[in-house]
């Protein structure tokens, strides 16, 4: 619900700079200089909360989407101090292992090429495989392990060249940073919501167009060439889009190299539609797409061969889509109804040959698999008081798959045939998790997640639990358990 006449100063400027929201909780801030800003947000009853360094730059403007946390104490006289946690995520019902993550820190981060799952790897317990893949390893745990979530829907691998060299891991992110919002990076022990994850959840969220203006953007870089686009439908209402498309920059640069080069290309594009109305509650409508495309040349001089994959000559095509409408509708001032459905889905078409030394090609791999997924999930969050929470939902997926693979035992011999199928099955999540706030010190989450997957008839209950106790307003102690599970690539299933 939207919080009229809260207090917004900017700290950071001698004199301060400050506004209040209006009746439906908007508020805007002229003139604010370059640079960056700690800004504070109050609310009578609320926590304050202060968002550090907001980088503020010319010819953009800055859209925030600020939430605040009702007080679970309320006394005559209080003495408020603000301070902020960098590791605390979005999500409410989060105990322990958890991080939210700016699209601003993916940009700042030394080596992160504005891609968050190598923001990730500067996380406690995560790792990175090679400097030319972005799989991530949580503590030990296969990146195949990892959930990719996007506007609360598991999509595939959003990774280009994704699942090439390590399943789960990719090339560079297939989100552009100029879609994303503040999201959330967990890493054990996740809220009764997320299903489906073994080793770590990315909930990644996009951001609303600005609702004010035109913005448009055009940057180029080592990673590709991005056009932006962003406003509001009408002047006066608050229906908004944000989009954006990236071609490589390899693939502008291709005409110019060699063949042998082995050059990548690939390309995206997102977008988003925000459409709020006054009494149906919000929609929006979001979709990202991906292809990439690289073919396998082998060295012309077989004297310069040291490895078998310098004698690789093939290629290999990718295709990553996903759509979905979402809904939420606020009944009353405590629920709320989140609703998404969704469309997602993956191609990989790969064959490999080796050369002889005399150039002769045999056939190696030959890989032609297609999943397409439709989606169906509903959460119903409600606010019995500022003690008590809970969130319960479900979660459909109707999963379809062609999967084609071939491989050749040895060099020389010919393909043999691991897995022909075609079919569908489907995945159910039933999830409930209670949060209770015992006292402004002490913090209960409870729940239970349930899977059940029609392919090998599995049931699978996993309780979640975690506990908080604050010492002080900067030290808390945190202890959490969860048991997971996790679907394998369809195609182990028939190999």
């Amino acid at each position: 619900m939207p919080l009229p006449f809260a207090t917004i100063v900017i700290l950071t400027l001698d004199p301060v700079m400050g506004t209040m929201s209006d009746d439906k909780g908007l508020f805007r801030m002229d003139k604010v200089p370059v640079g960056r800003h700690n800004i504070q947000i109050s609310f009578v009853g609320y926590e304050s909360k202060v968002i550090p360094e907001l980088l503020i730059t010319s010819g953009k403007e800055s859209v925030l989407d600020i939430g605040l946390k009702e007080k679970v104490e309320l006394m005559d006289e209080v003495v408020v101090k603000a301070y902020t946690q960098k590791d605390k995520p979005l999500n409410s019902m989060s105990t322990v292992s958890a991080r939210s993550f700016s699209v601003e820190e993916a940009q700042r981060y030394a080596g992160g090429f504005d891609d968050p799952a190598r923001l990730a790897s500067s996380f406690a317990g995560v790792a990175t495989r090679y400097l030319d893949d972005n799989s991530i390893i949580v503590r030990g745990n296969a990146p195949k392990g990892l959930l990719w979530r996007l506007e609360g829907i598991e999509v595939p691998n959003p990774n280009h060249f994704a699942n090439m060299t390590t399943f789960g891991g990719g090339g560079i992110s297939a989100l552009s940073s100029l879609m994303l919002a503040n999201s959330d990076f967990f890493t054990g022990a996740f809220p009764a919501e997320y299903g489906n994850a073994m080793s770590g959840v990315f909930d990644i969220k996009l951001r609303n167009g600005n609702n004010e203006q035109h913005e448009h953007a055009v940057q180029i870089g080592a990673l590709g060439l991005d056009l932006s686009s962003e406003r509001p439908f009408s002047k006066n209402g608050r229906a908004t889009y944000l989009f954006n498309y990236r071609y490589s920059t390899f693939g502008l640069i291709k005409p110019i190299l060699p063949e042998e080069a082995n050059i990548p290309v690939y390309q995206d594009l997102c977008f988003k539609i925000n459409l709020p109305t006054n009494k149906a509650g919000i929609f929006s409508l979001w979709a990202l797409a991906a292809d990439d495309k690289i073919k396998f040349e082998a060295d012309a001089d077989s004297s310069e061969w040291s490895t078998v994959q310098d004698q690789e000559l093939g290629y290999a095509t990718q295709r990553m889509g996903a759509i979905g409408l979402n809904h939420r509708y606020i009944m009353g001032s405590k629920t709320y109804l989140n609703s998404t459905l969704a469309l997602t889905g993956d191609y990989t078409e790969y064959v490999v040959d080796y050369l002889d030394f005399d150039f002769t090609p045999n056939p190696s791999h030959s890989i032609n698999t297609l999943n397409t997924t439709y989606t169906l999930t509903s959460t119903l969050n409600h606010k019995f008081n500022a003690q008590h929470t809970n969130r319960t939902g479900f979660i459909v997926k109707n999963l379809h798959y062609s999967t084609l693979l071939k491989y050749a035992p040895s060099i020389g011999d010919d393909l043999v045939t691991t897995a022909d199928e075609d079919g569908s099955s489907t995945l159910f999540h039933l999830f409930s998790q209670l949060k209770f706030n015992l006292s402004s010190r002490l913090i209960l989450n409870l729940g239970m997640h349930g899977l059940y997957f029609d392919m090998n008839k599995e049931l699978v209950l996993e309780p979640r639990l975690g506990a908080t106790y604050h010492l002080t307003n900067k030290q808390s102690i945190s202890l959490a358990y969860g048991k997971h599970s996790r679907l394998e690539p369809q195609s182990m299933y028939f190999a």
